[in-house]
Parts: structure tokens; C-alpha cells; sequence
């Protein structure tokens, strides 16, 4: 088993996608958290909607802030937009998409940054199994 950890500014757009995203690919056979440099306090309504149209409902997630214990914890750590504020852990592996915020985009360009999103989780997935 793996450990994945999502980390965007806000921790209420992009890593919460990744998070939710990865969870169901991977069907418990890795692990995954999300987090943020800055968190907002709440996920973008926007993200909600456009992850409630696949049956994810991330209403009741709440952004948190990123803690040196959680970069520890991850084997990847996969950064969106964070930049230099991400914690560095010696022997982690490190993996930057770069990816538009959703933050008040309509909602057509949300569901592109959720399908990018889910294209580069499951090839995330994919090589977590090998």
C-alpha cells in the first residue's frame, strides 16, 4: 500500500478532486489525504457540483492545512500551484501537475480540470500497483 498526498493552495479545489478521485480508483488498496498552503473554509461550490455529477459528494469535506507529519506520512506527494511552500521530505517522491484552479470558473471548465484530473490519478494509480 501507498500513501498519496494531494497538496494545492486553498485545499478546496484541485487536491480535494485528486483526493476523492484517487480514493475511488484505487479502491483501498492505497491510501490518499489532501491538504493546502492556505486553506479556504470551504470546498469551491463549483468543485462540489461538478464532482456531485459522478456521485462524489465532497459537501461535507472541510480544507485543512498542510502539516510537515502529512509530506512524512505520503510516498508521493503530488503538488498543484503550491510552489515553494510545500515541505520537502528527503526520500519522497515529488510530482507537480500543473492544472487550472477551478475556483470560480463556470462549470464547464471545471468538469475539464476534474476529467484531467482523473486522467492523471489513474495513471497515478496504475503505477502505485506495479
Amino acid at each position: 500500500m501507498a500513501n498519496a498526498l494531494f497538496v494545492c493552495l486553498q485545499n478546496a479545489g484541485r487536491s480535494q478532486i485528486s483526493q476523492a478521485l484517487f480514493e475511488r480508483a484505487a479502491e483501498g488498496r492505497h491510501a490518499a489525504r489532501s491538504a493546502g498552503t492556505t486553506p479556504a473554509d470551504r470546498v469551491h461550490p463549483e468543485v462540489v457540483e461538478a464532482m456531485g455529477e459522478i456521485g462524489i459528494d465532497l459537501a461535507g469535506r472541510v480544507p485543512r492545512g498542510l502539516t510537515e507529519e502529512d509530506a512524512r506520512w505520503a510516498d508521493v506527494v503530488v503538488t498543484m500551484g503550491c510552489g515553494d511552500k510545500c515541505p520537502f521530505i528527503p526520500g519522497r517522491r515529488y510530482v507537480d501537475w500543473d492544472l487550472a484552479d477551478p475556483a470560480r470558473r463556470p462549470i464547464e471548465e471545471v468538469r475539464a480540470v476534474r476529467e484531467e484530473i482523473d486522467r492523471r490519478v489513474r495513471v497515478l494509480v496504475a503505477e502505485l500497483d506495479a
